[in-house]
């Protein structure tokens, strides 16, 4: 393969900056433009050491900057092949120029991701793990940041192993019977294939069902803070987000459009979006905010209805009571300071069965009851990390449950007695969408779509 170079650090200003090169010709490049300060070989240069000197352009002979030079000989590298990293300062002017010196000098500019693909092509690491570096990369939380990490080391990859196993073994045994008929092989008894099978199953039911807990972990879960006028809804959005961002004043309709942000509960990414407040409004601007607030409820996972506990309930809390049937919510009594109308014993708010907190959002009071609830709604403290595997990835999740279709018929087949080569089938099929999530059988598109999601550099 061609040897690749890229900048692997950030477009910007910084401390430091990272070109990478990795390929059969890296080091053969790397000396016509790296002078080192104690000159050696390349082969008595041992693999992870760091050499000091200087970039030269070698149009002129002139000094671009000095640097570390990273050394990682194959195989025995991020990409299994002789690679370099020249650490200069983190000037984009600077990188540039390096950059173009190493393709000057023979390298090609790598594509988005290249060199994570050639990790995988190289055998250092299979799909699951490439697409865990990515994970880590755009992680938005710790946990999700550390299941990403557990995806790197191999979890899952070794998961999907052991299961593999256990159809291959099960293929062996057809396989036999199959193909030597005339020997005098145990056949495989429909009971024995019916207890591997479910086996199999069992064990690819409980990864699929994990994807729920991986899919918060990934995505975050989607809030709508809603509420009649002036409730408390925007004083709400600032004081989780412990910062001014949506304007708060004592006129109705101030917020006319919706306003989302994220914040970090427990671990776990939430987008918080703050509505227009509902109610019957004749100006056309406010009507649209307030059609927008609905649809957002509509589509959210949560709900937290914001009701004003100094008033009683009118028509538009009572309507914003009916958005809150057939969904995941909270209801919040606010200005729990003032004058109470004990609105929690209201016959229309425990009909609800929703969960209840009171709070004062101006005080910052009662905000942990409510993260609290929030918490306790999708189970976020039984998601353990250290001794569960998580599906996080939606490819992972629609080909796991392929096998699982696959499995339950090959198991129907067994119901119906159907001919041993007919149920395997259904059993190669499975070994297939299991060999898709890891890599070991996978289309070129595939692996393109993949990789193209990567920055550049990495």
């Amino acid at each position: 393969m061609s040897t690749i170079a890229a900048i692997s650090t950030a477009p910007a200003i910084g401390g430091i900056g990272i070109v990478r090169m990795s390929g059969e010709k890296c080091f053969d490049i790397l000396e016509k433009i790296f002078v080192q300060k104690n000159p050696q070989k390349i082969e008595n240069i041992k693999g992870y050491t760091i050499k000091y000197g200087k970039i030269i352009d070698t149009s002129n002979n002139k000094v671009i900057d000095e640097v570390l030079v990273s050394y990682f000989k194959c195989p025995k590298s991020y990409t299994a092949e002789n690679m370099c990293e020249i650490n200069s300062h983190g000037g984009i002017i600077v990188l540039r120029k390096i950059l173009e010196m190493c393709l000057t000098n023979g390298a090609k500019l790598a594509e988005p991701g290249e060199f994570t693909k050639r990790a995988f092509l190289n055998g250092r690491i299979d799909l699951t793990q490439a697409e865990a570096i990515i994970d880590i990369i755009n992680a938005k939380s710790s946990r999700e940041a550390q299941e990403s990490a557990n995806q790197l080391e191999g979890f899952l990859s070794k998961k999907i192993h052991e299961i593999r196993k256990k159809i291959i073994d099960l293929m062996v045994d057809i396989e036999a019977n199959i193909d030597y008929p005339e020997y005098d092989i145990e056949e495989v008894s429909n009971n024995s294939a019916r207890e591997k099978l479910e086996e199999v199953e069992n064990e690819l039911v409980k990864l699929s069902k994990s994807f729920e807990s991986g899919k918060i972990l990934k995505e975050g879960i989607k809030i709508a803070i809603i509420g009649s006028p002036n409730a408390g809804k925007s004083s709400l959005l600032n004081a989780i987000l412990k910062e001014e961002r949506a304007i708060v004043t004592d006129i109705a309709g101030t917020t006319r459009d919706i306003i989302e942000e994220q914040v970090i509960i427990g671990g776990i990414p939430f987008k918080i979006i703050d509505t227009a407040g509902i109610r019957d409004a004749e100006n056309k601007i406010e009507q649209i905010g307030i059609e927008k607030s609905k649809k957002t409820a509509k589509n959210s996972d949560v709900i937290i209805a914001v009701f004003d506990n100094s008033k009683e309930l009118n028509s538009e809390d009572k309507e914003i009571l009916e958005l809150l049937k057939e969904k995941k919510s909270v209801i919040v009594l606010n200005k729990m300071d003032l004058v109470s109308c004990d609105l929690k014993n209201k016959k229309e708010i425990k009909e609800t069965n929703r969960p209840i907190v009171e709070t004062a959002v101006k005080e910052e009071k009662g905000l942990d009851n409510l993260y609290k609830e929030l918490i306790d709604m999708f189970n976020l403290n039984q998601i353990n990390l250290d001794n569960e595997l998580i599906i996080t990835n939606i490819r992972h999740q629609n080909l796991i449950n392929k096998a699982i279709e696959s499995t339950r018929m090959a198991l129907n087949d067994l119901k119906m007695s159907m001919p041993i080569d007919i149920i395997s089938i259904n059993i190669k099929q499975i070994l297939e969408y299991l060999g898709e999530i890891t890599g070991d059988n996978v289309s070129e598109d595939i692996i393109k779509n993949i990789f193209s999601k990567f920055c550049l550099g990495k």
